[in-house]
């Protein structure tokens, strides 16, 4: 029975690490803190996959107190989430996710989010929607503060 998903992710953007989102790094000035390396649109598509599975969320799975994920590189986050979701017999059938960011502009980086993040699922890049948006300089985000992320997903 298909089974439907939603996460959301956010970092604070300083300065000293690399920017890493869809899976790719993205030169800009600033990276995202985290214990891994923060990756807030992987983190948001793992919550949705997780929640549609019901198999709680990212945090339970891979915890930020532990020294197995600390600097992970989040695309293997998603691939064992990937893992995990099959174990209960599910699979990919598309995702949708928005990055709100203020700074760097996404839109030229999405296309290799996309097909970076659909090998790591196994899946077409058709499957994998990537948006793009700012907050009007609006909050955190228009401060640029930090960057944010929502994902969508169906499994089945």
């Amino acid at each position: 029975m298909p089974r439907v998903g939603m996460g959301y992710d956010v970092h604070q953007l300083v300065e000293g690490r690399d920017l890493w989102l869809g899976g790719i790094r993205i030169d800009h000035e600033k990276g995202l803190l985290g214990h891994s390396d923060a990756d807030v649109l992987i983190h948001a598509i793992c919550d949705a996959l997780l929640g549609a599975a019901n198999m709680r969320d990212i945090g339970y799975h891979f915890p930020d107190t532990s020294d197995e994920t600390l600097n992970m590189d989040s695309k293997v986050i998603l691939a064992k989430t990937i893992q995990l979701i099959a174990t209960k017999g599910y699979h990919v059938v598309n995702i949708d996710a928005t990055v709100c960011a203020e700074r760097p502009k996404l839109n030229p980086h999405i296309p290799a989010m996309q097909e970076c993040l659909a090998q790591v699922i196994g899946t077409d890049p058709d499957n994998v929607s990537i948006k793009a948006t700012t907050t009007e300089r609006l909050g955190f985000t228009g401060r640029q503060e930090g960057i944010s992320a929502y994902a969508v997903c169906l499994i089945e």
